[in-house]
C-alpha cells in the first residue's frame, strides 16, 4: 500500500465523506483552515460515536513562516457541578446527565479558527458552504459504518439508554445495520441554524437558549450564562528540540507525555532496527512520561513543562530506562473516542486537528430540541475534595486530545495523530519514530502493527496489547523482558485511527490514511 502524494492539497480523515468535504473546500480556493471546519462538520455528523459538535476539540495549525498556533476549544465544568450536586456518588458517572457536566467548545474553535484566517488576510468562505455536506448528511442521511453499528451494539448491551437517545440512534428500538442510511434530521436543522445565524449562536442567542432548557430539563448542571461565558482559547504549542527537527504539540499534560516519549528515545539513540528493541524501549519511554505527567498534575500543573521537554531533564529521564526488562506496571487513564484529521493547502498552512465526545456516544445524553449529542468528558474529574482532578464549577477537565505537529530539518513539515485515549502518545511515537527515525514510507509507518500499553476500556491493566501482525521473534522478545502480552487482531481500532501527512521542500503532499478506519487520504 503506498501513500498518496499531490502538489496542491492533501487531506487525511477517518471518514471518506469527511475527506471528500474539505477537498470541495479546497477546490473553491479554500484555506486549509476552513477546509477543516467543513470536515469537521462532516466527520460530526457521519461518525457521531466518536465525536459530535456536542464535544471538545483542539487546532494545532502550523503557517507558512512564523510560530505554530494551538486554538483550544475546551469547555468547563457548568455553574451547577459543584461536589453537593454529586453528594450521593463516590465517583461521576460515566453516562447520563451528570457525566454530561462540561460546555462543549468545538463549535466555538471552529469560529475562533476562522476568524484566524481573516488575520491571515484571507476572505473567508461562508458557511453555508463550509456546512453544506455536514447539513445534506444529517437531513437526507449517510451509510452507517461497521465501527457506528458495534458502539450502538455496546451502549445497548450497557442498559438504561435515555429517550432522546435511543428515539435518535436506535429509532423503533433497532439498531441501524451497516451500509443502511441513517438521518439526523433535528442536527441537520441545528446545523442551518448555525449558518444563518453564525457559529456564536451555539452559546449565545435563541439556539443557546433552547440548548440551554433542554440541559436544564434532563438534569445537566450546565445553565445559559455557562455558555454565553465560553470562549475559545489561543496558545503557543509545547516544542520538542529533536535530532531530526522541532516537534510541536499542545500544552497539555497528554502533549507533554508524547513530546517525552519521542524525547527519550532520541537520547536513547534507538534506530529502530531491532522491531522488539524499539518496542520495549518505547513501552518503558511511556511509562517514564505517565509517571512525570502523574506527579505534574499532582502539583496542580505548576511546573513549566518546557523544564520538563529540556535536553538535561530527557537525559535524566532516558537513564531510567532498562532497556533489558519491563520496569513495572503503572496504570493508564483508559480509552477516548475522538477523531483525528489531518489537512495541508497550496498556501503554505497545515492544521492538525482532533475533535472529542471522551467515549463511545459521549454521555448519551442527546438534547431533545437540537439532536445535539453531548460528550462526557467531565468524567475525567474525581470527587475527592482538594485534589487536583476535583470538579468544580467553571473548572476545565483533564484531556487526553493531543493533535502533533513537526518541522524537520531537511525541510519537511509534518502532521500526524491519532484517536484513542492514552493511547494517543504510544501511536504517535510510532508513527513519528518509523517515518522520521526509521526512514519508512508514510503510509508504512502508518499501516504497520501497533501496541498499546495499558487498558482498552474498563478497570486499570497493566498489559501490552499487540496486533497479530508482529512476528513471532519480537514477541517472543517482548515476553523475555517481562511483559504480559495480550494478542489483538491483525489490525485493531484500539490501536487507534490515525494519519499522516507530509509536506516535502518541493512543494508536493504526502498523505497516509489508517486501514483500521474508515477514512481515506487524498488531494489534487
Amino acid at each position: 500500500m503506498q501513500s498518496s502524494i499531490a502538489p496542491n492539497c492533501m487531506v487525511v480523515t477517518p471518514h471518506h465523506l469527511a475527506t471528500q468535504s474539505a477537498l470541495a473546500i479546497l477546490r473553491e480556493g479554500g484555506t486549509a483552515i476552513e477546509a477543516m471546519v467543513s470536515a469537521a462538520a462532516t466527520v460530526a455528523v457521519v461518525y457521531p460515536h466518536m465525536n459530535s459538535i456536542g464535544g471538545d476539540s483542539f487546532w494545532l495549525i502550523v503557517p507558512p513562516t512564523g510560530d505554530p498556533i494551538v486554538i483550544e476549544g475546551r469547555g468547563a465544568a457548568g455553574s451547577l457541578a459543584t461536589l453537593d450536586f454529586f453528594k450521593d456518588y463516590k465517583n461521576i458517572p460515566f453516562r447520563g446527565p451528570k457525566a454530561a457536566n462540561t460546555v462543549a467548545g468545538t463549535v466555538g474553535a471552529w469560529e475562533e479558527a476562522l476568524q484566524y484566517v481573516s488575520e491571515c488576510g484571507y476572505q473567508r468562505m461562508s458557511l453555508s458552504k463550509l456546512l453544506a455536506d455536514a447539513i445534506k448528511y444529517a437531513q437526507d442521511g449517510f451509510p452507517v459504518t461497521k465501527s457506528h453499528y458495534e458502539s450502538l451494539k455496546n451502549i445497548q448491551a450497557e442498559g438504561n439508554v435515555p429517550t432522546d437517545f435511543g428515539r435518535v440512534f436506535i429509532p423503533n428500538g433497532k439498531i441501524p445495520k451497516v451500509g443502511e442510511t441513517f438521518c439526523q434530521k433535528q442536527l441537520a436543522s441545528t446545523l442551518q441554524h448555525l449558518v444563518e445565524n453564525g457559529l456564536n449562536s451555539f452559546y449565545k442567542g435563541e439556539l443557546a437558549k433552547l440548548i440551554a432548557e433542554d440541559m436544564e430539563s434532563l438534569g445537566m448542571p450546565i445553565t445559559k450564562s455557562d455558555l454565553t461565558n465560553y470562549a475559545p482559547v489561543r496558545k503557543v504549542p509545547l516544542r520538542l528540540l529533536h535530532s531530526h527537527g522541532e516537534v510541536f504539540n499542545i500544552p497539555l499534560p497528554q502533549g507533554l507525555v508524547s513530546l517525552t516519549i519521542l524525547g527519550i528515545l532520541d537520547k536513547l539513540g534507538i534506530d529502530g532496527q531491532h522491531e522488539g528493541q524499539f518496542v520495549h524501549a518505547a513501552v518503558e519511554a511511556t511509562l517514564q512520561s505517565f509517571k512525570m505527567r502523574d506527579n505534574y498534575i499532582k502539583e496542580h500543573m505548576k511546573t513549566d513543562p518546557n523544564l520538563l521537554l529540556s535536553s538535561q531533564n530527557l537525559f535524566k529521564m532516558a537513564k531510567e530506562v532498562n532497556l533489558d526488562q519491563f520496569s513495572g506496571a503503572h496504570p493508564c487513564k483508559g480509552p477516548g473516542d475522538t477523531i483525528w484529521m489531518g489537512i495541508m493547502d497550496n498556501k503554505g498552512f497545515s492544521v492538525s486537528f482532533i475533535q472529542s465526545i471522551y467515549f463511545q456516544f459521549g454521555s448519551n445524553m442527546v438534547l431533545p430540541r437540537t439532536g445535539i449529542l453531548w460528550h462526557n468528558r467531565g468524567v475525567a474529574f474525581n470527587l475527592e475534595k482538594d485534589h487536583a482532578l476535583c470538579i468544580e464549577p467553571g473548572k476545565k477537565p483533564y484531556h487526553t486530545l493531543n493533535p502533533a505537529a513537526a518541522r524537520l530539518r531537511d525541510g519537511r513539515v509534518l502532521v500526524y495523530g491519532t484517536r484513542g485515549g492514552d493511547g494517543q502518545p504510544q501511536t504517535q511515537c510510532a508513527i513519528f519514530h518509523r517515518y522520521v527515525v526509521q526512514g519508512k514510507d508514510a503510509q508504512q509507518a502508518v499501516t504497520e502493527p501497533r501496541w498499546l500499553y495499558g487498558r482498552i476500556s474498563g478497570p486499570p491493566e497493566t498489559t501490552l496489547k499487540l496486533e497479530g501482525r508482529f512476528n513471532a521473534e519480537t514477541i517472543n522478545y517482548l515476553k523475555e523482558r517481562g511483559h504480559d502480552i495480550v494478542m489483538l487482531p491483525d489490525y485493531s481500532e484500539h490501536t487507534g485511527q490515525a494519519g499522516l501527512l507530509v509536506r516535502h521542500p518541493d512543494g508536493n503532499m504526502e498523505g497516509a490514511f489508517d486501514v483500521r478506519s474508515n477514512g481515506s487520504a487524498a488531494g489534487f
